[in-house]
C-alpha cells in the first residue's frame, strides 16, 4: 500500500463506519429491507463516492458526472446512505426507507430521487443499462466513466452474460463493473444454488479486462483496484470478494440476512459492534 493510499483509508474509514450505521438504522425503522447485501458492499461504496466518482455536489444532472448503476437494486440502502453522507439528502430522510410517499424506496426509483441514475431491482438488469451510458459516454468524447455494482447472485441472470458478450465486442473504454462477490443469496450460498465459477476466467473469455480483489472489504484494496480500473482502457471486471453482513458479527455470512430487519434489540447490538470495530 503506497503513503498515498494509506492516508485515504485513513480518511475513509469513518466514512465506511456511518454508512453501516446508517443502513442499520434506517432498515430497523423500515421494519424490512437488505442488510446483508449492503453492509458488504460498504467499502465499495465508499470508495466511489467519497475517491472515485467525479461529481457536483447538488449537481445530479451535471453531463460530465460520472454515472454508478447499483444494479442489485436491493441494496439500495448503501446508496441512500452514500448520498446522505455526500450532503445530496438530509440524514433524517434515511428513516422514511420504505415508507409510503418517501423518495426512498426498496428499489432505487430514477423519477424520485434525481441522484439515481437508473431504477434497478428486476436482477440482471443493470449492466446493460451501464453499457448503454458508457457507448453514450464514447459517442460523447468519453466524458464521463460509467461504474456499476453488480450481485453475485445476480449473474445468475441470462441478461447480465448478454450485456458481458456485447460489452466485449464494443469494448467501451469507460465502463467498470464491481462485483460484489459475497457468496451468499436469498436462499443459501450461491454455489449450491447455480454455481457462477470460474467468473474471471468467464469475464476474461468475453474480451474483459479482469482484476481480483481478495478482500472486497479492505479499502487500501479496493481503491488500488478502481484507480486502475478507472484511467480506461475498459471494460473492466473488478471481482470483489466480500462477507455478506459484513461488520455485524451475528450476520455475516448468513444468508437469513439476505433480506430481514433486524429487530430495535438487534439493530442495538449490531450499531454497538459497528461502533466498536468500525
Amino acid at each position: 500500500m503506497t503513503a498515498g493510499t494509506a492516508e485515504e483509508v485513513a480518511r475513509l474509514r469513518p466514512i465506511v463506519r456511518r454508512l453501516r450505521e446508517h443502513v442499520i438504522r434506517m432498515i430497523a425503522a423500515a421494519g424490512s429491507g437488505h442488510p446483508g447485501g449492503s453492509l458488504s458492499a460498504a467499502e465499495i461504496v465508499t470508495v466511489l463516492f467519497f475517491h472515485t466518482l467525479r461529481r457536483r455536489t447538488g449537481d445530479p444532472t451535471w453531463p460530465e458526472r460520472d454515472r454508478f448503476v447499483i444494479s442489485k437494486g436491493h441494496g439500495v440502502p448503501i446508496l441512500y446512505a452514500a448520498l446522505a453522507e455526500a450532503g445530496e439528502l438530509p440524514v433524517a430522510e434515511l428513516e422514511t426507507l420504505r415508507k409510503l410517499g418517501s423518495r426512498l424506496q426498496g428499489h432505487p426509483d430514477r423519477v424520485a430521487l434525481p441522484w439515481v441514475e437508473a431504477a434497478t431491482g428486476s436482477l440482471g438488469q443493470g449492466l446493460s443499462l451501464a453499457l448503454g451510458m458508457a457507448l453514450a459516454s464514447r459517442l460523447d468524447g468519453n466524458r464521463y466513466r460509467v461504474f456499476c455494482l453488480l450481485g453475485d447472485g445476480e449473474t445468475q441472470s441470462g441478461q447480465v452474460w448478454e450485456a458481458a458478450m456485447a460489452s466485449g465486442k464494443y469494448k467501451p473504454e469507460k465502463l467498470v463493473v464491481v462485483l460484489d462477490y459475497n457468496k451468499v443469496q436469498l436462499d443459501g450460498p450461491i454455489k449450491e444454488i447455480m454455481d457462477p465459477e470460474p467468473l474471471a476466467e468467464k469475464w476474461r473469455s468475453f474480451n474483459w479486462n479482469v482484476r481480483t480483489i481478495a478482500d472486497g472489504n479492505d479499502l487500501g484494496q479496493v481503491i488500488e483496484a478502481l484507480d486502475e480500473a478507472g484511467r480506461g482502457g475498459g471494460p473492466w471486471l473488478l471481482l470483489a470478494h466480500t462477507v455478506k453482513g459484513k461488520g455485524v458479527s451475528f450476520m455475516e455470512g448468513k444468508w437469513a440476512w439476505h433480506g430481514k430487519a433486524p429487530t430495535a434489540e438487534e439493530a442495538a447490538r449490531a450499531l454497538e459492534e459497528i461502533a466498536r470495530h468500525g
